[in-house]
């Protein structure tokens, strides 16, 4: 196709995509070098019979003033990006040179917020991926296997988890999980236990959020895989029959490779979701024990006093490239395999 043609064709995408997506991108980028402006403080001194006293306020004509002056901030360069909340290098510096043992240094880097939340938005991706990917094949598998007129139920159920919303899904559970629910008071009653709870142990709130992230994501690829499944070649999979292919040998060699390209795409949307983990969080109440990035964003963004802006802006520009490279090795499959198919 010629230049000119394509050009005429992209130009509506490309300038949706610049206007939606590169231009807010490159406003957080800058918002993130500013920071809110500090108050401006007046001290007075009032003198009486007992002597005098000072009292300090907040000019708020002032303070506004400034900030309708410089309404991004004050300039602070990449001190957001270092400082306490976000990379912490002082404080990792000082933690490696005080080093007695890796896990001393470890369980310093988890006492400062963003590395808290970055553990657990990895531990989240990297375990809840792969088992929504592989338990929606098995899922896909199974209902394809059915007979007509059983299917159709079984496909409406399965998709369940995902209608019902992130955020009122996990909170049905958080109250499931309860003492006073159906599974806190079942499990007190199994193991006679009055004082057992899920919430009170962060491993146990790890491996409830995760639970959850798969009961909730699995219904997206086993509706991806199974109509991947009806376009599996029949002369295929009859041909492997008669050569005395085994079922497990079926599904390994016929119908795995037939379906990688929507094992790719499952990937890329599970790892882009699930990076950015955030209503379980919310439900769960579980801020004590987990946090994601994306939790640190709304947390900055909510503050009592005032938003900060800055820190927000600077946790989603490092959310950002984290998303990046997760999806650099995928893309770079992808190419490559393209590359290949076209050679």
């Amino acid at each position: 196709m010629p230049h000119r043609t394509f050009l005429k064709f992209m130009w509506p995408s490309l300038l949706v995509m610049f206007l939606l997506i590169a231009l807010p991108i490159a406003s957080v980028a800058v918002q993130s070098l500013y920071v809110e402006h500090e108050q401006v403080v007046l001290e007075t001194e009032n003198c009486g019979p007992f002597g005098c006293k000072k009292t300090v306020t907040v000019d708020t004509e002032a303070t506004e003033k400034r900030r309708i002056e410089e309404p991004l901030g004050r300039f602070n360069g990449m001190g957001t990006y270092t400082n306490r909340n976000h990379l912490a290098f002082d404080e990792l510096s000082q933690a490696w040179n005080d080093i007695d043992s890796s896990g001393s240094f470890l369980g310093k880097m988890m006492n400062l917020p963003f590395y808290k939340a970055l553990v657990f938005t990895l531990a989240y991706t990297f375990i809840v991926t792969p088992l929504v990917i592989v338990l929606g094949m098995v899922v896909a598998l199974c209902v394809n296997a059915l007979p007509k007129l059983v299917k159709g139920p079984t496909i409406f159920f399965s998709l369940l988890p995902m209608i019902v919303t992130p955020l009122i899904g996990s909170l049905i559970l958080f109250w499931m999980i309860d003492a006073d629910g159906v599974i806190g008071a079942t499990l007190q009653r199994w193991f006679d236990d009055d004082g057992l709870s899920l919430k009170a142990s962060p491993t146990l709130t790890w491996i409830t959020i995760f639970i959850y992230g798969i009961w909730h994501s699995i219904p997206f690829s086993f509706i991806v895989f199974y109509a991947g499944l009806q376009t599996v070649p029949t002369d295929t999979l009859e041909a492997s029959m008669i050569d005395g292919a085994s079922r497990w040998e079926t599904i390994r060699y016929v119908v795995i490779p037939h379906m990688a390209p929507l094992v790719t795409f499952v990937a890329l949307m599970q790892l882009m979701d699930n990076f950015r983990v955030f209503e379980p969080i919310v439900g769960f109440a579980s801020e004590a024990h987990a946090t994601s990035l994306s939790w640190l964003i709304y947390n900055d963004l909510r503050g009592a006093d005032s938003q900060l802006f800055g820190s927000a802006a600077a946790t989603s520009m490092l959310t950002i490239v984290g998303v990046a490279i997760l999806l650099t090795p995928v893309f770079i499959r992808t190419w490559r395999g393209f590359n290949r198919k076209s050679a």
